[in-house]
């Protein structure tokens, strides 16, 4: 059969099409949207990545690939199911599961420094905060090996503070990884619930935070001699980092990172947790 003349043509121009309704729909959805610290960013290590984040600064890195982030957002959703065709009922009579329920670590009068997030799972029976990430099997594995690391870490037993403040009573936090390729591989990392890890977590973005409000900076322009007071962090994912510029001189543009073997991507499983 003859192939009709310029269906090459068509099919790219279908696929630019589809491609920009999927980039469109994860920059515009809510999760991308939201300006306030969730408990996934609390912990991160970088306090550079911190403060762009608290300023709302303008992004330097143009390159994004949701594609990772739609398939951890199918994943979780995915479990959420699971879950509930799991649910069952404690002799008390509530529900054994928490499921996607939405916490708050920290109230606050004022909205931006409200601290809440959306609980993956809470297990009543065992008294588990369990939160997935998935991941891929290079990161499984040295997950495997050294841990979650401590965003994630502290990310876990923020979750477990928000399940306290509605009145449950936590006793261990746990980190499921799970491999995101055609092999089934899983990994759990868990340890008792410590309130105070949560505890110094938010002292600490108090810190930065009293140094992003103080009208020294304000004064200063936040120019790069600003910025470069500011640490950034030799365990920060420089390349998933929405204000990495590789070689930026400015910090006030970009950041130039702290690892500059590392290759220029955004977007990638810092968007899955």
């Amino acid at each position: 059969m003859a192939r009709t003349s310029g269906s090459n043509e068509v099919g790219e121009m279908l696929a630019e099409r589809i491609a920009g309704l999927i980039i469109d729909t994860a920059v515009n959805s809510p999760r991308s949207l939201q300006k306030r610290l969730g408990p996934s960013e609390v912990g991160d290590p970088c306090e550079r990545r911190l403060t762009y984040k608290l300023l709302d600064w303008p992004e330097s890195a143009t390159e994004s690939d949701p594609a990772a982030s739609i398939i951890g957002t199918g994943f979780h959703s995915w479990m959420e199911e699971a879950f509930e065709r799991k649910q069952t009922t404690l002799p008390d009579g509530r529900p054994r599961y928490r499921i996607e329920e939405r916490v708050t670590v920290r109230p606050s009068p004022i909205e931006a420094t409200v601290v809440a997030g959306s609980s993956d799972l809470y297990d009543r029976a065992t008294g588990t905060v369990w939160d997935w990430k998935l991941v891929g099997h290079t990161s499984l594995d040295e997950y495997r090996r050294k841990g979650p690391g401590p965003q994630y870490r502290t990310q876990a037993h923020l979750y477990g503070l928000g399940q306290e403040n509605d009145g449950e009573t936590p006793k261990r936090v746990a980190i499921c990884f799970v491999g995101r390729y055609h092999e089934l591989r899983v990994h759990v990392w868990t340890e008792p619930y410590d309130r105070q890890v949560a505890v110094d977590a938010l002292a600490r973005l108090d810190r930065i935070r009293h140094r992003v409000d103080d009208p020294a900076a304000a004064a200063a322009d936040y120019s790069n001699a600003w910025w470069s007071q500011i640490p950034a962090s030799d365990q920060a994912k420089c390349r998933f980092c929405p204000w990495f510029k590789p070689g930026s001189a400015d910090l006030a543009v970009g950041c130039p990172g702290t690892q500059a073997d590392r290759p220029a991507r955004h977007g990638f499983e810092s968007l899955i947790a």
